[in-house]
């Protein structure tokens, strides 16, 4: 095998469409852009989301409500989960580390300890937010909570 023996395979290389070279081409008159209008000329250029005179999609969909761009979104951790990963593992200290190693937080997710389910054991947790019942639950326990 040489370079100059190289060639691809068979059926994988089309040639392009010549348009615009005379009637005996199967694409002359029109060069394939049909009969009058914009887009058949030289130049055409659409606007980014133009339909035609048409009232665009943007501003058909209706546009209410507020977006807070600075919106702080916590990945929620129950204490029944918590109960259940201190009793599985068998650990007295639940932080975010462990936390993302059995995959309840992605690495760059923010958590924040809700109050749903029962605290039967003494555990020291740590977290980015805590709510006000999870606090409450978690120090009657007899654990405790650290904001990190």
């Amino acid at each position: 095998m040489k370079l100059h023996t190289l060639k691809p395979a068979e059926g994988s290389v089309k040639s392009r469409k010549r348009i615009g070279r005379g009637q005996g081409s199967g694409r002359g008159g029109t060069s394939t852009r049909g009969h009058k209008g914009a887009k058949s000329r030289s130049g055409y250029k659409s606007k980014l989301g133009f339909e035609g005179g048409q009232m665009p999609l943007q501003r058909r969909i209706p546009k209410f409500g507020f977006t807070n761009h600075n919106r702080v979104a916590y990945q929620a951790i129950n204490l029944d989960t918590l109960q259940q990963l201190a009793t599985d593992l068998s650990v007295d200290t639940i932080d975010f580390d462990l936390l993302h190693q059995n995959g309840l937080v992605s690495k760059k997710d923010l958590v924040k300890v809700l109050g749903r389910g029962e605290l039967t054991s003494k555990i020291n947790v740590s977290a980015h937010n805590f709510s006000a019942s999870a606090v409450a639950a978690i120090e009657k326990a007899g654990g405790s909570v650290n904001k990190i």
